[in-house]
């Protein structure tokens, strides 16, 4: 790998991963220890974390396509070896999400802590409208009341939903496969600049 010419994204858009039953397997300990040191190094390099947590799902039987995604991660990494986290110092911190996903399961806990409200930035208008009044009608049938953690957090003011056009939203490296100049405006806006 250290001749590998180096890539502009961890992995490609058109990249669909699966169990892949009727592919080459390829040995177990060399991808985990791959996939094990590729995980270590997401701590400070969260533009892997997308393309390293999906191919650390095929650890008990991992493939030659698996294989090849994880080479590609690599790739990538020699091609922004110079990359660093930078965050500039701020007198008021604001924390801030970015929502790209559902909301799967969660065990309410209180911490006898208040939080100030935080927003969550949503490019899905209807789980916003949700959130914030819920009528039941046949397109929300299947969700049952123990499921609203979102609205109920809404209504105590915990959190505040706010629209995010999908073109900002900064959930998406995490999420999905981008191309490459949308990878690289998100990398900058969540703190990622090269060095060189």
């Amino acid at each position: 790998m250290e001749k590998a010419k180096g890539i502009s994204t961890p992995m490609a858009t058109s990249t669909k991963l699966d169990k892949d039953e009727d592919g080459k397997p390829v040995d177990e300990a060399v991808y985990r220890g791959m996939v094990g040191s590729l995980l270590y190094l997401t701590n400070s390099r969260s533009d892997i974390m997308q393309s390293v947590c999906l191919c650390a799902r095929f650890q008990a039987n991992p493939k030659e396509s698996h294989f090849i995604a994880v080479k590609r991660i690599l790739r990538y990494l020699i091609d922004t070896e110079k990359l660093y986290l930078f965050y500039l110092m701020f007198d008021n911190f604001d924390l801030k999400g970015y929502s790209d996903a559902d909301y799967g399961g969660c065990s309410e806990k209180d911490y006898g802590v208040d939080f100030a409200c935080v927003p969550i930035y949503c490019d899905n208008s209807s789980t916003i409208a949700i959130s914030k009044n819920f009528a039941p009608h046949s397109r929300t049938k299947h969700i049952d009341i123990r499921h609203h953690f979102l609205r109920d957090h809404v209504e105590k003011v915990n959190i505040k939903l706010v629209f995010c056009p999908t073109e900002d939203q900064k959930a998406d490296i995490f999420t999905k496969p981008l191309a490459r100049e949308r990878f690289e405006k998100l990398r900058l806006e969540i703190g990622l600049i090269n060095g060189d």
